[in-house]
């Protein structure tokens, strides 16, 4: 019954004073005034006259009060009482797509993540190119002398075939180095993925929640248009002051903004879901459908915490990295060693052969790679540390989404077992009440209002903790809903 004895100020109060009375009770024409009137209302305009008394119009003619538009009180009632279950699944356009059609779409036609997918084939290809030995070189050139007196210059031809051949097991440690950063790259690619399908699952939500706020908005408008109407006919009929009623005509301005805002923000849930699943422009007749009302999460926080140690993607690319960089520090080592290169020469000088050998040994007195081992030391120790810091995020984010989950899942639950049953039935024994002359209609309306607040705050609850759910799955880079 909270909010149904409170007292009202200022205008309200006016309006309150001349309120429609329901059917069946009469109005006592002249100074006769109802029992327990208070003071005067001070509205000025037309009807207005001290509380209790009562006003000229179309209840001091007969006409019972209320009937405005062909409805009676009751009717009215009824009508305005229908109140949106924010735990039911709003109505769907055929072909609606679930969570899991959303995501699947997305994984497969994201352009980001295609992209992502393209770049990582080119990393792969590098194993290849790691792989390789030194090319040959062969090398052929010849002189010939034109001069026939000169019997001492013959012609003469030389070919000589070249290769360096690698020490220190620089092509291993190129091959390690290749498939760790492939693997770190192909890590760093699921993270990708998961990022996207956490936007992907966010807008889902958004979605979803708009479309309910959006029916919301329109039923407290098209009710909150039916007391506006009745306030018309009472202010024409003498029955209501100018002032009172301009002051409920302006309010109207707020359901009317209410609805267009949310219109706006289902239409641009749904674009922003469309762009990440890769549609090039949005369809209007574009749709999901989905529970509104938040699951229980079985899984622990401690096993969501060893899921996502084993299964975050970030993580995984971490400890590749510390893989890489111990691989790039070890061929930094073998780019430090001396890689002879051997020669073999055939040589035919006029009727003369001749064949040779030689080995090109590069001194290596002053240049050792002794900076790009240091450097490649240095690295591999940052990497280690970038490993610990990608676990302890891990960690964090755990915590993190495991608190926002309990806290917000506590708060839905309050509104799906208590709040909005609790509500229902204010706004019931507000409307018996207005139905047998117990309370005013601007009273009925307050807890109408005060009803359909109770269930705007219960959508965004629910917002919250599904947001948290997915966050959570998120953390542990694994469905944690079955």
């Amino acid at each position: 019954m909270r909010g149904i004895k409170r007292k009202c100020a200022g205008w309200t109060l006016a309006l309150a004073a001349a309120v429609l009375l329901p059917a069946g009770l009469s109005a006592q024409a002249g100074g006769g005034g109802a029992a327990g009137s208070g003071s005067g209302s001070g509205a000025s305009g037309p009807g207005a006259g001290a509380a209790g008394q009562a006003a000229p119009g179309p209840g001091a003619q007969g006409q019972a009060p209320g009937q405005a538009n062909g409805q009676t009180p009751q009717q009215y009632a009824a009508g305005a009482s229908l109140v949106i279950d924010p735990r039911k699944k709003s109505p769907s356009k055929a072909g609606a797509l679930t969570l899991e059609q959303v995501v699947e779409l997305a994984k497969a036609k994201n352009p980001t993540l295609l992209a992502a997918e393209a770049t990582l084939r080119g990393v792969r290809a590098q194993e290849i190119q790691a792989a390789v030995r030194a090319n040959p070189y062969f090398t052929l050139y010849g002189t010939n002398v034109t001069e026939p007196a000169n019997a001492d210059t013959p012609y003469g031809v030389s070919a000589q075939v070249s290769r360096l051949f690698e020490r220190g097991q620089k092509r291993r440690w190129r091959i390690d180095d290749a498939k760790a950063t492939t693997a770190q790259t192909q890590a760093q690619n699921e993270d990708q993925i998961r990022q996207t399908i956490l936007q992907v699952k966010t807008a889902f939500t958004t979605m979803l929640i708009a479309k309910q706020a959006a029916l919301l908005s329109q039923a407290n408008l098209k009710e909150f248009s039916h007391e506006v109407d009745i306030a018309n006919d009472r202010y024409k009929a003498g029955d209501l002051a100018k002032v009172d009623f301009e002051r409920l005509d302006l309010q109207l301005g707020q359901f009317e903004s209410d609805q267009a805002n949310d219109i706006i923000n289902l239409q641009q849930a749904s674009a922003q879901l469309q762009t990440l699943m890769g549609y090039d422009a949005p369809k209007p007749d574009f749709d999901i459908t989905g529970e509104v009302v938040p699951p229980v999460v079985t899984q622990t926080k401690e096993a969501i915490l060893q899921l996502a140690i084993a299964n975050r993607p970030d993580y995984a690319a971490a400890r590749f990295g510390v893989q890489a960089a111990e691989a790039n520090a070890r061929l930094a080592i073998a780019n430090g060693t001396t890689d002879p290169t051997v020669e073999a020469e055939y040589d035919r000088n006029g009727s003369e052969n001749s064949i040779g050998a030689s080995v090109n040994i590069p001194l290596r007195l002053f240049d050792r790679n002794q900076g790009n081992k240091a450097t490649a030391r240095f690295q591999a120790d940052a990497s280690r540390f970038t490993e610990i810091a990608a676990k302890n995020q891990v960690s964090s984010d755990v915590e993190q989404a495991w608190v926002g989950y309990a806290q917000s899942k506590r708060l839905s639950d309050r509104y799906t077992e208590h709040y909005l049953d609790e509500s229902t039935d204010v706004l019931k024994i507000s409307q018996f009440a207005f139905e047998h002359g117990g309370i005013a209609l601007i009273d009925y309306l307050d807890a109408l209002r005060d009803a359909r607040t109770t269930v705007s705050n219960a959508l965004s609850a629910y917002e919250n903790t599904w947001n948290a759910i997915h966050q959570l799955a998120a953390s542990a880079a694994t469905e944690i809903v079955p």
